[in-house]
C-alpha cells in the first residue's frame, strides 16, 4: 500500500494561554498544500515492496537508515537526500504502529520512508507520515476504524498529526487536535511555498520568549473578511519569536510582498514562509 502524505500550511497561529499540563491553547486554520510530499508504503511481513528497490538504487550511505523493532514484527526504512538523522524506530510512523498495537493484534508491517518533505519547516511533514500510516496500517490489518477514531489516536501522536486524518480545511483549537471543517474558497490564489536552506527552527525555540494573549479579533471573524484585508489581521504569533532568531525569514517575508504577494507568513512554527498571489 502506497500513499503520497502532503503537507499543512496555517492560515493564522495565535497563541491564546498556557495550560496547567505545559501545552498551551492555540487557535489556527489548517489547510492542506500540495507543494511537497513523501512517499510512504506499508507492507505486511510476507508482502513484497513496490518502493525498496527504488530507495537502494537512488540512496547510499547516511542516505538511508533501517530499523527493525526488538521482536521483529516492525521494520522501518527510511531515506532522505539529506540524511536521516533520527532512529527509525523513533520516526512517528513506528510510533503509529505501536499506538495501533496497544489496543489491537497487528500482522507485521514494514514501512518504508522516502522523505522529501521539509524537516523543521513547520509544515507537519512528519505529522503526515504518521497519521498516513495510521490509516494505511489500520486497513492492512481488516480494521474498521472511522475518521473520528483515527483522529483520535493521532492527536496522540502530534498535535497536528488529527489533521491530516481529514486533510482539508480545518479549524484547529486546544493543542491543535480538536478539529472542526471550515469551508473556505482560495481558488482565485495560487500559494507559494518558500523553504530557505540553512534554517532549521525547533518548536521549543518557537515557543521560547511567547507571550501568549486572546486577540481582539476571533480567528474566524479574520478569515471571513476579503483576504486583501489579511495581511494586517491574520497573525502567526511565533513569527515574532522566530523572526527574531532568524532575521532572513522577516526579510524573505517582506520581500514576498514586494513582489506582489495579497498575504504572506510563516507557516506553524518552522521555517517555511508562503504566500497567496491573485491568479
Amino acid at each position: 500500500m502506497i500513499a503520497y502524505p502532503n503537507v499543512k500550511l496555517n492560515l493564522g497561529l495565535r497563541v491564546l494561554r498556557r495550560r496547567e499540563d505545559g501545552y498551551h491553547d492555540l487557535d489556527t486554520l489548517f489547510i492542506p498544500c500540495e507543494a511537497f510530499h513523501d512517499t510512504l508504503e506499508v507492507i505486511t511481513g510476507d508482502d513484497w515492496s513496490r518502493t525498496s528497490a527504488h530507495i537502494q538504487e537512488t540512496y547510499t550511505g547516511g542516505q538511508i537508515a533501517q530499523g527493525i523493532s526488538p521482536d521483529g514484527k516492525l521494520m522501518v526504512t527510511i531515506a532522505r537526500k539529506e540524511g536521516v538523522e533520527w532512529e527509525p524506530l523513533k520516526d512517528l510512523t513506528a510510533r503509529a504502529y505501536a499506538l495501533l498495537g496497544e489496543r489491537f493484534a497487528l500482522p507485521p508491517m514494514k514501512v518504508f520512508l522516502e522523505k522529501t518533505s521539509p524537516v523543521g519547516a513547520g509544515l507537519g511533514g512528519g505529522s503526515a507520515d504518521a497519521a498516513f500510516a495510521l490509516r494505511m496500517m489500520a486497513e492492512l490489518a481488516g480494521l474498521d476504524l472511522s475518521d473520528s477514531e483515527l483522529a483520535g489516536l493521532a492527536a496522540r501522536l502530534g498535535s497536528d498529526c488529527a489533521f491530516f486524518v481529514y486533510n482539508r480545511p480545518m479549524l484547529g483549537s486546544g493543542r491543535g487536535e480538536i478539529l472542526e471543517p471550515f469551508d473556505l474558497d482560495l481558488s482565485a490564489y495560487r500559494i507559494e511555498v518558500t523553504v530557505p536552506e540553512g534554517i532549521a527552527v525547533s518548536t521549543a525555540d518557537a515557543y521560547r520568549g511567547i507571550v501568549p494573549g486572546i486577540p481582539e479579533l476571533s480567528l474566524r471573524e479574520v478569515l471571513a473578511r476579503p483576504v486583501e484585508q489579511w495581511k494586517d489581521l491574520l497573525v502567526n504569533d511565533f513569527e515574532t519569536t522566530v523572526f527574531a532568531k532568524h532575521p532572513r525569514l522577516g526579510e524573505i517575508k517582506r520581500s514576498l510582498y514586494a513582489t506582489g504577494a495579497v498575504y504572506a507568513a510563516m507557516s506553524g512554527s518552522g521555517s517555511a514562509l508562503f504566500a497567496l498571489l491573485e491568479k
